[in-house]
């Protein structure tokens, strides 16, 4: 592999592509350090066609690609497995922000650009992206549109896929398809656009993307609400569709035992209420007339669910500093269970009317095999996307409860099927839940991935043992 090493230094930079153990160690183990690979050298390209230039060598020797963002995700999608012959493709440095078309409302920006960084670049223009997640100050536009990456504002925008109108991708042979077009409407052949999108890097390489901005809200609030079950969670999100329409943006549940544990962790974050409820929903209206048509809204909703008894107290948030409070609350419970120890992850999504039945079967199920066991259950309830995680009972090895993880998630996963859901709702299949998904998924279905990957990426180099 001397010769292939010597052509990606002259491809990419000597200073680029890196060898030494303690250089790579950073992009071999996953986010939540579970696993760590192995990998032949990291390559970080600055350009498309330096991107092409070494896919073109990948396949020339044969060596596997490992395309890599943040590398924030759940999955072990962006992480080379042990055997040591892939590279891992950091697209780090495809960083810019290539323009901004603020009367097309579009954004055309690299891979390689932070989250964060282009929510603050829409704001400068005066216009908004609404993707945002708890990574996003770390996560990358290429990581995010690889995984279809959903977020906090699914329920008013769309997941990643609708706030992308087009691409600029490598493919597998090393050719680039330019397809960054910022149109609304383009009926003219197959949609390509949507084939990488979600495919996690095993179809093609994601370098660049048109983006969708929105206008800034006029207003923006929001209101945490406590209540008894996630069924009362469910009449409120009725409710507050009813009266607020488009201006619902979030919507976000989470459990008792999801805040107990914030402020167990971080005490100076707690909820507003005297005393404990079972649950809670944390939504948000971004009013595009004035802060006092949102208020009028949000205060009729509030007084409309106090008197029907689906919820039993609520707080509104009366400045930037409380609204960003009550947002502490849902973004602290990852890093809450973090701290408390290992855990049982699951992204999942089953339709939004029966979140309620899937909850009280799943949680009893799980209690019968496992008890004690503690659910820590949170999520966009607004588009049926649950984080429903399993912590070990606390008088139980967090290591021998981790050793069962196969048999909890069959658990899960099977009552997701019967509630006619999916085991992956916005963090991808990666390697993890590769062999899983075969259980859910058809034979007819799985063929006809199979079948796309074949096509597109023949010699099976891009992210291999990932998703099918």
């Amino acid at each position: 592999m001397k010769e292939f090493l010597a052509l990606c230094r002259n491809a990419v930079g000597a200073a680029h592509v890196l060898t030494e153990p303690a250089d790579i160690a950073g992009y071999l183990t996953d986010w939540r350090r579970r696993f760590t690979g192995k990998a032949l050298a990291v390559v970080k390209p600055a350009t498309t066609d330096e991107v092409a230039a070494v896919v073109r060598l990948c396949n020339q020797f044969r060596v596997p690609v490992v395309p890599q963002g943040g590398n924030t995700g759940l999955v072990l999608g962006s992480v080379p497995d042990e055997s040591g012959t892939a590279i891992v493709l950091s697209l780090t440095r495809l960083n810019r922000i290539r323009a901004v078309d603020p009367v097309n409302n579009t954004m055309t920006v690299e891979a390689g650009c932070i989250l964060e960084h282009v929510q603050n670049a829409a704001a400068d223009a005066g216009r908004l992206f609404p993707l945002s997640l708890a990574a996003e100050g770390s996560c990358t536009i290429g990581g995010n549109l690889s995984t279809n990456a959903g977020g906090t504002a699914v329920l008013r925008y769309g997941n990643t896929r609708e706030l992308c109108l087009g691409l600029e991708v490598v493919t597998a042979q090393g050719d680039v398809w330019s397809g960054l077009r910022g149109l609304r409407k383009d009926n003219t052949g197959y949609d390509l656009r949507d084939l990488f999108i979600g495919a996690e890097g095993t179809l093609g390489i994601i370098t660049a993307a048109v983006l969708k901005l929105f206008p800034q809200p006029q207003a923006q609030l929001t209101a945490l609400a406590a209540m008894q079950t996630p069924d009362d969670a469910l009449r409120l999100l009725s409710l507050a569709q009813e009266k607020c329409g488009a201006t619902l943006t979030g919507f976000e549940l989470m459990s008792d035992f999801c805040l107990k544990l914030v402020a167990k962790h971080f005490p100076q974050i707690r909820a507003p209420f005297p005393q404990s409820y079972p649950q809670y929903v944390l939504l948000e209206l971004s009013d595009s007339e004035s802060e006092e048509h949102a208020n009028g809204m949000l205060e009729a909703l509030i007084t409309d669910a106090l008197e029907r008894g689906i919820i039993q107290d609520a707080a509104v948030a009366s400045s930037i500093a409380q609204s960003k409070g009550l947002w502490n609350l849902r973004e602290h419970i990852p890093l809450a269970q973090a701290e408390e120890g290992k855990n049982i992850k699951h992204d999942i999504s089953v339709p939004i009317s029966r979140i309620g039945d899937f909850i009280r079967t799943t949680d009893v199920q799980l209690h019968q095999r496992f008890p004690g066991c503690r659910l820590v259950t949170f999520g966009h309830l607004g588009d049926g996307n649950l984080h429903y995680n399993v912590s070990p009972p606390d008088n139980e090895s967090p290591d021998a409860f981790i050793d069962r993880q196969g048999e909890i998630n069959r658990v899960v996963h099977d009552s997701v099927h019967q509630f006619g859901g999916s085991i992956s709702a916005e963090h991808g299949l990666g390697a993890l839940k590769r062999d899983e998904i075969r259980q859910y998924k058809s034979e007819v279905e799985m063929q006809l991935m199979r079948t796309l990957k074949q096509a597109l990426d023949p010699l099976c180099l891009l992210n291999p043992g990932k998703v099918i």
